[in-house]
């Protein structure tokens, strides 16, 4: 369901070539771990789990598996992602929808939220959660990808630290976990991380499309993510 329309900014929604470079990325199960480290958290949930930036509904499909209790709710910017999404699970919704933008959605109905490397609106992520409803946010710590340079963007060494104070009013941090290993990506591997985030927009900067071309060996790289539990106050 598309409820935004002509509304969606632009610049900001995942493009076709993006969704299906992450799509292919994913299948691979290079983040796996992080998709069972989600499922393991949210596991005894029987509610309302609500996606936050969805996406193709990857790592709520996952949540929705290890709970067959809840139902679920993905919530992109994309349509295009968000075709993907409401096909990844038989208890799986999808609406179009800005996520700075009031929700369309009722107050304290979830009993869990989802972050996945997406936009995080405190205000909104109180309101749609119940007292004591958990929120789970993952998030690429700095040495995610770390070797493949510029070719994907570089994350603050700040960034929990500035996660846990944009949320810290609304809500009170429960627990964090890090999932990581070392992964050998294909040269075809290595294009579709690069061209599945927001790195795709600037593939003509600093002469990645070039660089991207000319791998002909597969990469060691480190992959690993911050996975934060909130409750909310």
């Amino acid at each position: 369901m598309n409820l935004l329309h002509a509304r969606i900014p632009a610049g900001t929604a995942d493009t076709a070539p993006m969704v299906t470079a992450r799509a292919d990325f994913l299948e691979s199960g290079v983040y796996r771990g992080l998709a069972d480290e989600l499922a393991r958290v949210c596991a005894d949930t029987d509610g309302l789990v609500i996606d936050a930036g969805a996406g193709t509904g990857y790592y709520l499909a996952h949540v929705l598996s290890a709970a067959p209790a809840a139902t679920g709710l993905a919530l992109d910017v994309s349509a295009v992602a968000l075709r993907r999404a409401a096909r990844a699970h038989p208890r799986l919704g999808a609406a179009v929808w800005n996520l700075w933008e009031p929700w369309p959605v009722g107050d304290e109905v979830a009993s869990v939220l989802l972050n996945v490397f997406a936009p995080r609106n405190g205000p909104e992520f109180h309101r749609v959660l119940r007292p004591g409803g958990l929120l789970t946010v993952a998030s690429p710590t700095p040495d995610h990808l770390r070797e493949l340079g510029d070719l994907v963007l570089t994350v603050d060494d700040r960034k929990e630290e500035r996660l846990d104070g944009t949320l810290g009013e609304y809500f009170a941090r429960t627990g964090r976990t890090e999932v990581r290993r070392t992964v050998e990506l294909t040269p075809q591997q290595v294009r579709q991380a690069v061209e599945m985030g927001p790195t795709a927009f600037h593939l003509d900067r600093g002469d990645r499309r070039s660089r991207l071309d000319a791998l002909t060996e597969a990469q060691e790289v480190t992959v690993s993510f911050a996975v934060s539990t909130y409750r909310r106050l």
